[in-house]
């Protein structure tokens, strides 16, 4: 099908108006030699029709070139928004997977502390004269090894009451406040406390000791005590309550140590209690 001249004024109109001047005087003298081989191709000479195909040929070679570039660099030009648009993307799931992780964490530590504050309610020991508290950061201690719980004179705590975790004697309370309480801990060397060694049944003094441990002292009944033996607070002077489980006996070098059943450095909720022989 031929082109009508319409089309042939229409794609000249248009091609002057994208170029510039020189490119505009190039154009107008091609536009004028492809007149002069339109009106001899009429004619059907064999050469019109070479030159026409040669003429075709290198202007399809030509935009090839010429947009090679072009289309090579829009390629890169998505292939790195495509880069971008990914790392993006990965940043914003990794910071999604923080937030998941953090929201984890913290779940499982809530669940955790509930379960450890449930323990301490039901266990054996519950009664109306156990007082539930909490464990404090404290670094101002005049002792070595002590806790502040957040319970004190305003919830009917006295010098002298048993601390507890769980069901295990970690201490007794050494100094009370209006809102707070310091806990001397059975590790520290100040603490000293009458306990029963069973099932030897051999009475003694146990003190704070040194790498978290405790030392018997002052053993009455001089028998053989064996290894693993388990320490109780024996109740006499009514001090402490009798029964309360501490730790095992240890011997190293015919040392006579205690490794207490509770880990100090692990411990958020305590029980403070009140025993018969205590005076309000």
């Amino acid at each position: 099908m031929e082109p009508s001249r319409d089309d042939f004024i229409i794609a000249i109109r248009s091609a002057f108006l994208k170029k510039g001047n020189k490119q505009r005087f190039s154009l107008f003298a091609l536009i004028t030699i492809s007149l002069i081989f339109l009106i001899f191709s009429k004619y059907n000479f064999k050469f019109i029709n070479y030159i026409k195909i040669g003429i075709n040929e290198t202007v399809y070679r030509a935009s090839f070139v010429v947009y090679a570039p072009i289309n090579f660099l829009d390629e890169k030009y998505f292939d790195i928004k495509s880069h971008f648009n990914l790392y993006k993307n990965y940043e914003i799931l990794n910071k999604d997977l923080q937030n998941l992780r953090k929201k984890k964490y913290n779940s499982e530590f809530l669940i955790s502390e509930n379960k450890r504050l449930k323990k301490v309610i039901e266990d054996i020991y519950y009664s109306s004269d156990e007082i539930i508290a909490k464990v404090l950061v404290d670094k101002q201690s005049p002792f070595l090894k002590s806790v502040v719980i957040n319970k004190g004179s305003k919830n009917n705590i006295v010098k002298g009451m048993a601390v507890l975790s769980e069901y295990h004697l970690i201490g007794k309370v050494e100094e009370v406040n209006y809102t707070t309480s310091r806990v001397l801990l059975l590790s520290d060397l100040n603490s000293k406390i009458p306990v029963l060694i069973e099932p030897e049944g051999v009475r003694a003094i146990l003190s704070g000791g040194e790498d978290n441990l405790g030392e018997i002292k002052y053993q009455k009944e001089k028998l053989l005590i064996s290894n693993k033996s388990i320490v109780y607070s024996s109740g006499l002077g009514g001090i402490l309550k009798a029964g309360i489980p501490i730790g095992r006996i240890k011997i190293n070098n015919g040392k006579i140590n205690v490794k207490f059943f509770k880990d100090f450095n692990q411990i958020s909720f305590v029980k403070v209690l009140r025993f018969s022989g205590e005076k309000n």
